[in-house]
């Protein structure tokens, strides 16, 4: 990998990571299914010009965006609000066994022994992080953060459905339509927002933009880039920089405490992660990845 993509797929970590630290500072303020509205929505705003309409697809982009945007962030954001930033990062990375989990189930996509056994690893870790005294006391936030990733999943399943339709594509319409699925949810369930809105500070605004270009544009748009020009294997090894700028963040930012059995969870989780989504690349992937390069 070239320096500039190596500098890339690093910031694209750190832009990710530190999303889910300024992400929970903003609950501080907005409730948590508004945030999730503005994230998208401004995501939505940035990228809608850019790609065209999915023309014959809208029924199955509108149930998509229900399934991989409105319900898990509505879910995990709920969740974040109770938990540490830092806890909540380290569950999240049960997406990739659970995706694999569900691709086998759903898609009859196998996954090899390594596979597997690092789906099993990354389980037991959640498992050491779940009888964490201090997690134990927000299990009902755990099962939110939880639930979300499953939904998620799912979603991610349909959107493999779709076929070759383009990721920022999928993204922007997803984002369009989940937006205000979320802002009426949020009417139903939280209250204040007016108030909230029209009183913000600067700072939570730059937050939300945050959480919307840098986050969500900019980071999936790095990934959609890099994995243009190499292959998967190459490029998710980087996702395993996220929970360590995420913990750092909350530790340096948020001032959280990290006790030993979330550590060792955490290190577990990270370790079955790793099996999961770090391959060897093969021959044939090697030279497809200098061709791209070009």
């Amino acid at each position: 990998m070239k320096h500039k993509h190596l500098l890339l797929a690093t910031l694209m970590s750190v832009i990710f990571g530190m999303g889910w630290v300024l992400a929970k500072s903003a609950l501080d303020y907005f409730p948590p299914i508004l945030l999730a509205a503005f994230r998208f929505g401004v995501a939505a705003i940035v990228l809608i010009w850019f790609v065209k309409p999915p023309y014959g697809q809208m029924r199955t982009i509108v149930l998509i965006s229900v399934l991989a945007i409105t319900v898990p962030y509505a879910m995990i954001y709920v969740g974040l609000k109770d938990l540490d930033a830092s806890t909540t990062i380290l569950l999240v990375q049960l997406e990739a066994p659970v995706l694999i989990m569900l691709g086998a189930i759903m898609l009859g996509e196998m996954p090899g022994y390594r596979k597997a056994i690092g789906t099993m690893i990354a389980f037991s870790g959640i498992v050491l992080i779940a009888g964490d005294p201090q997690v134990r006391t927000n299990i009902i936030a755990v099962a939110w953060v939880l639930g979300s990733i499953l939904t998620w999943a799912v979603g991610q399943i349909k959107i493999r459905k779709l076929g070759e339709t383009g990721g920022l594509r999928n993204l922007a319409w997803i984002s369009a339509f989940a937006s205000p699925q979320l802002l009426l949810i949020s009417a139903f369930f939280e209250k204040d927002q007016i108030d909230l809105i029209l009183n913000a500070a600067p700072t939570i605004w730059v937050t939300v933009i945050y959480l919307g270009i840098a986050m969500t544009v900019g980071g999936i748009g790095i990934w959609y880039h890099l994995i243009g020009k190499y292959p998967v294997a190459f490029v998710s090894p980087f996702l395993l920089l996220v929970p360590v700028t995420t913990i750092l963040g909350g530790v340096l930012w948020l001032d959280e405490e990290l006790t030993q059995m979330s550590l060792i969870g955490g290190a577990v989780v990270i370790a079955g992660v790793a099996l999961v989504i770090v391959e060897r690349p093969t021959a044939r992937n090697r030279y497809n990845a200098g061709i791209t390069d070009k």
